[in-house]
């Protein structure tokens, strides 16, 4: 399949399910709030009371580390459990975090990774969340890789999706020695030549990958379902900032009215999810910190 043909196959997929109803629904709520937990991460308040916060805060939507959902099954909980959380809440889980190396070199690190993601597709499943994050974990460093083998292995954990009805959303992580530009995430998710092929991106990561804001421009519309949040400040600059830099959306210096309106999407919400991982917020009340997340994620969306 060529990328023409791939590329109007996605674009095909993506919006052969819109309903009238989700259209106008957008018109109404161009964006859909969501917390990650990475945000609450330093708090170590575990999966139950996690959901509680969010839910508390006003969240509707959460992203969930697949980790934390395994912990809490390991101590008695089980996956029944946790749905029936997630539905007593009244919140929709969107997306978890993994980290299986489905991306590397190493045939048999990447044999284990396919096993994992099995298992944590089949969970998430169970659960009722629709996605998982594909980052290029096990492939930061070191040589670059081929661009078109990333894009049959990431066809093969797409492949995956299709069985569990979880589907991996490929994510620009902008540290890295591997996908860490748009060019070269949106390259693998048209090569890969599957309809479910989409992109997980995020203000941070645009930034220290040295793409920008404007690059979001160049991606499809469709290719986007869900997209993480926050913002930088002036410094330190853009070749030693780190994860932990990152602040509440508004407070940094990112172009951030520009990049929703890029962002919007006329057929349907975009979910956009709160990601941070900044220590002075973890020190604070995390209900304090998931309000204000909130608080500021709406005020930079007003007149979007």
């Amino acid at each position: 399949m060529n990328r023409r043909t791939a590329l109007s196959s996605i674009l095909a997929v993506s919006g052969a399910g819109i309903l009238p109803a989700e259209a106008a629904k957008s018109k109404e709520q161009p964006f859909i709030y969501s917390l990650n937990m990475s945000t609450l991460r330093g708090h170590k308040l575990g999966f139950r009371k996690e959901l509680e916060v969010a839910a508390k805060a006003g969240f509707g939507s959460v992203e969930i580390w697949i980790n934390t959902l395994q912990d809490y099954l390991k101590t008695g909980g089980t996956l029944q459990d946790a749905k029936k959380i997630i539905n007593d809440l009244g919140i929709k889980v969107e997306d978890a975090i993994g980290f299986a190396t489905w991306i590397v070199d190493d045939e048999s690190a990447r044999s284990k990774a396919i096993e994992q993601l099995k298992v944590e597709m089949d969970q998430l499943a169970q659960i009722g969340c629709p996605r998982i994050a594909a980052p290029p974990m096990g492939a930061t460093t070191g040589d670059s890789l081929d661009l078109a083998k990333v894009a049959e292995r990431y066809r093969t954990i797409l492949e995956l999706g299709d069985k569990t009805g979880v589907v991996p959303h490929l994510e620009l992580w902008g540290f890295s020695k591997n996908l860490s530009r748009v060019g070269e995430i949106l390259y693998v998710a048209v090569e890969s030549g599957h309809p479910s092929a989409r992109l997980l991106m995020d203000v941070y990561h645009l930034h220290k990958g040295g793409s920008g804001m404007d690059a979001v421009k160049d991606v499809g519309k469709p290719l986007v379902e869900i997209f993480h949040i926050n913002d930088y400040p002036a410094t330190p600059p853009r070749e030693t900032i780190t994860d932990a830099d990152r602040v509440y959306a508004g407070d940094g210096v990112a172009p951030l009215k520009d990049l929703l309106k890029s962002l919007k999407n006329p057929e349907r919400p975009v979910i956009l999810s709160f990601e941070v991982f900044n220590k002075d917020y973890y020190a604070q009340d995390a209900l304090l910190v998931a309000k204000t997340g909130l608080a500021k994620m709406k005020k930079v969306t007003e007149g979007v």
